[in-house]
């Protein structure tokens, strides 16, 4: 089955010094929601939108589609 993966975004956190706990804590996400990311699973594209514009990136840059 086809996947979104957010590694990304945590290797994008991780270079810039930033934990799973200051992401919800700067883009307002619920610690759910932050659970969701870490397992790959569906998010809003507000949630997307949200953390694009905190860390000033594309959505290409914190997500990766992976195909079967």
């Amino acid at each position: 089955m086809a996947s979104i993966r957010y590694y990304k975004l945590f290797d994008l956190l991780a270079r810039r010094g930033y934990k799973k706990t200051d992401l919800m804590k700067e883009v307002g996400l619920s610690s759910v929601t932050v659970a969701k990311l870490s397992k790959g699973e569906s998010v809003t594209t507000d949630t997307i939108l949200r953390i694009c514009e905190r860390f000033d990136v594309q959505p290409g840059d914190i997500m990766e589609y992976v195909p079967d």
